[in-house]
């Protein structure tokens, strides 16, 4: 897979022809079912993040992981007992008109009914925070998606945050903000009562999504932001290149730091919070 610079960030052109829908879809649950549909699958049962009468809105960004989970969706709907609705959601913060019509193409050949609003994000977010975009973007995003999925009268919310994702900011958040903070792949809205985020790819690895976009020669942005096209460098990017630099000595240590998020122990922590409250081991040390 090639690429080629857009407004934005980088657009990931495929080596090979663009397959037929079928093969496409087909792939999924065939040649890609162990890493990809069976990891999907897990997550589901795993958290309960699908369940019947659910109406779920299912947030495309015109990258990888959201195009896929769109099409592992419309799969688990064809194939499942439970019995759930979908909705197929695309924001335009902003895009530049190259980004916008590729993302629109993509839904189109790949058959997802997607449901297209602006926003304007970028705009206001260039205005108040230049020098540092990407927090302030992400919030007022994941702001804006909550609301079209309410308008829409759905009561979950499916973003296409993957392994990796979840590794990288657990990373992030200990060697940057000093604290132990790691994605849940489900979590209940503070400001839109009655909705709930949910990450069905979590257990699947990006490089298995980026294989199943190469080889089905699916053409996808990276990331349409023209905020911050100019900055060759971040902190996430940097904390991607250790770990790949880690596994180089010890190859499970991807999985270990997702594991880490599941396996604390308490009994060996100075101090934790929860809902907002500070608390110290020796709060509860006159009990051990």
């Amino acid at each position: 897979m090639s690429t080629i610079a857009g407004s934005g960030c980088e657009i990931l052109i495929p080596t090979s022809e663009r397959k037929p829908l079928n093969e496409i879809e087909r792939s999924i649950i065939k040649r890609y079912r162990k890493v990809l549909w069976t990891k999907f699958i897990k997550a589901i049962k795993d958290f309960k993040l699908v369940e019947d009468g659910d109406k779920i809105a299912v947030a495309i960004s015109g990258g990888k992981d959201s195009l896929l989970m769109a099409k592992m969706f419309q799969e688990l709907q064809k194939h499942s007992p439970i019995k759930f609705e979908l909705e197929f959601i695309a924001m335009d913060p902003g895009f530049h008109e190259s980004n916008r019509e590729l993302l629109l193409s993509n839904c189109q050949y790949l058959n997802i009914p997607v449901k297209f609003f602006e926003s304007g994000i970028f705009e206001i977010v260039d205005k108040v925070a230049q020098d540092y975009p990407c927090y302030l973007c992400a919030r007022m995003r994941r702001g804006s998606l909550y609301n079209k999925a309410k308008e829409l009268g759905c009561n979950k919310l499916s973003l296409g945050h993957h392994f990796n994702d979840v590794i990288e900011t657990t990373m992030l958040n200990v060697l940057y903000s000093g604290n132990f903070k790691t994605m849940k792949p489900k979590l209940k809205s503070t400001n839109f009562e009655g909705l709930e985020l949910i990450r069905p790819l979590y257990y699947i690895e990006e490089e298995n999504i980026k294989k199943y976009t190469r080889n089905n020669g699916l053409t996808v942005m990276n990331c349409g932001c023209i905020v911050a096209a100019q900055k060759t460098s971040s902190k996430r990017k940097e904390v991607k290149d250790l770990i790949a630099e880690l596994k180089k000595n010890f190859n499970e240590v991807d999985k270990s730091i997702f594991q880490a998020g599941q396996n604390v122990n308490l009994d060996s922590i100075v101090g934790w919070e929860k809902k907002g409250k500070k608390y110290s081991f020796l709060d509860i040390y006159d009990e051990e």
